[in-house]
């Protein structure tokens, strides 16, 4: 089994060392000092008190690697928009692709019963990843393990190691099971779900909710879940969420009050928003909120609280230079959205 991670920063650096472990032909796409570092000294994680160190081919250009059975990608939505076309050389006839991102898929409404086929403009403007890419290719993944890179070359798991999978039509394949026997063989836990995007939306009311509530305000996790103010924010904005995911006929396996308790629990842990802020780094908004505000519109359903948030945390991106919208596409979103006085 061959399996390109492509972008192999905090998400894909743990993916690659643990398959490679487990026996499976791995190889990375990274770039600069991270590369760098790869090649000379291979790509270290720290597991608890565990340090592996794994030789694994590396390159800028997957043209190095050519075609493979699975491309996981470990990009934000953004980059992995921008990288379509460069993945080509990695794509065979039979080549699976492995959304590991956060956020709502490029390819959600792909042979949905509900608006089947309709594009997301604000994650794919100009439909590229649904040309290039193919939305019969994807197995649809959520991530759920906390890992940062401390230096280049070396990551440090923090916590978890559960990976959610499904086919997007909603079959057992065989690729996906080989999917899972991979990951499972490579002691993370990974779990199959006839629709995987009752997991997305379970993942997506915390990231649309809580990560830009705390980059806005720099509270950590367990502040944005428990102080009065902002837990009733996030709360409307999820129940904002669940009114659309209700009209597409999502199965939410918790409630938003559970939902909420359970990240208070993590502790005062940093947002991914929030430490791009701090590290000022490009924010992940359109694929976090943008896109359940433009899906709003889709199915009918206002979301002012979302609206609201989504403006502000747009305009503090746009100060710092920290927002890299899609040319043209996430404006003319944004103009056919009614604003909040206007809902």
């Amino acid at each position: 089994m061959k399996i390109c991670i492509y972008g192999a920063g905090a998400i894909g650096g743990y993916v690659g060392v643990m398959l490679q472990r487990a026996g499976v032909d791995v190889s990375l796409i990274a770039r600069g000092a991270h590369l760098e570092a790869i090649h000379k000294h291979g790509l270290t994680l720290h597991v608890g008190d565990e340090v592996l160190n794994a030789k694994i081919p590396a390159s800028k250009d997957p043209r190095d690697f050519g075609p493979q059975d699975y491309v996981i990608i470990g990009l934000k939505s953004y980059q992995a928009w921008e990288s379509a076309y460069d993945m080509e050389p990695l794509l065979g006839p039979n080549t699976a692709v492995v959304t590991a991102q956060n956020g709502v898929p490029w390819w959600y409404f792909y042979g949905l019963d509900h608006h089947t086929n309709h594009r997301l403009k604000s994650v794919d403007p100009d439909n590229r990843q649904w040309e290039v890419i193919g939305p019969e290719r994807v197995i649809g993944c959520t991530v759920y393990p906390a890992t940062e890179i401390e230096s280049p070359g070396v990551i440090k798991h923090v916590y978890g190691d559960q990976f959610g999978f499904g086919e997007p039509n909603r079959t057992k394949s065989e690729r996906l099971t080989k999917l899972y026997d991979a990951f499972a063989a490579s002691k993370m836990k990974p779990r199959l779900f006839d629709d995987i995007r009752d997991d997305i939306w379970v993942k997506l009311w915390g990231n649309l909710s809580f990560n830009p509530i705390s980059a806005l305000t720099h509270a950590t996790l367990d502040i944005v879940a428990t102080d009065p103010g902002t837990r009733a924010l996030s709360k409307n904005m999820m129940l904002e969420a669940k009114a659309i995911g209700d009209r597409l006929g999502v199965n939410f396996r918790v409630d938003v009050e559970r939902r909420i308790d359970g990240a208070a629990k993590v502790g005062p842990h940093r947002t991914s928003m929030l430490q791009d802020v701090q590290k000022e780094r490009p924010l992940e908004i359109d694929a976090l909120v943008t896109a359940v505000q433009e899906m709003g519109q889709i199915v009918g359903v206002a979301t002012p609280y979302i609206d609201a948030v989504l403006a502000l945390v747009q305009q503090m991106g746009r100060v710092k230079d920290l927002y890299p919208t899609f040319p043209d596409a996430v404006d003319d979103v944004a103009e056919e959205v009614p604003t909040a006085l206007a809902s």
